[in-house]
């Protein structure tokens, strides 16, 4: 007689079962505003006559930090916003904003946590700070801005192609 599972089968043939992946979690613990200026240079200095045509640029950066307690870890995102005048050059307005998440993560494998960090992280945030900028912007005269949204993952791969040109000596000829 042999011992049979409940399938059916031999119970000394049955494969063993293949390990999970450890599943990722991620929860936001706080978000908030570590810093915000808005200085609304029209109405310190006013317009010189002429018609006015806005360009908005708009910089972005990105820091992480480990904190204290374990698998927790602070992104911040900062943005700096100027609008100027296209036809004079005068600066219209400038919006900074340092925006920061509070994140408890666990299961992503070490390799992939600074990526992780500086992509889904900053991701979860934005839709906050593109409240913010444009809460700001109308409370401080100006139409709304309503920002588009930001490739983390170009940022991120931006950031990692300038730091492996500052690392190159200067001297080497690329290949």
């Amino acid at each position: 007689m042999t011992d049979e599972n409940a399938n059916g089968g031999n119970a000394a043939t049955t494969p063993p079962q293949p390990t999970q992946a450890p599943q990722v979690r991620l929860n936001i613990l706080a978000q908030y505003i570590r810093d915000l200026s808005f200085e609304n240079a029209v109405a310190q200095k006013g317009v010189a006559g002429g018609e006015v045509q806005p360009e908005i640029a708009v910089q972005v950066g990105l820091d992480a930090r480990k904190r204290s307690t374990e698998n927790q870890y602070e992104v911040i995102t900062k943005f700096k916003v100027t609008s100027t005048n296209t036809a004079t050059k005068t600066t219209l307005f400038l919006c900074e904003l340092d925006y920061a998440g509070v994140f408890q993560i666990e299961g992503v494998p070490q390799e992939q946590l600074h990526p992780f960090l500086m992509i889904e992280c900053p991701r979860m945030l934005f839709p906050y700070v593109r409240r913010i900028m444009s809460d700001v912007t109308r409370d401080g005269g100006f139409p709304a801005f309503n920002m588009d949204p930001v490739d983390f993952v170009a940022l991120y791969r931006q950031e990692i192609a300038r730091r492996a040109q500052a690392e190159r000596p200067q001297d080497q000829p690329l290949s």
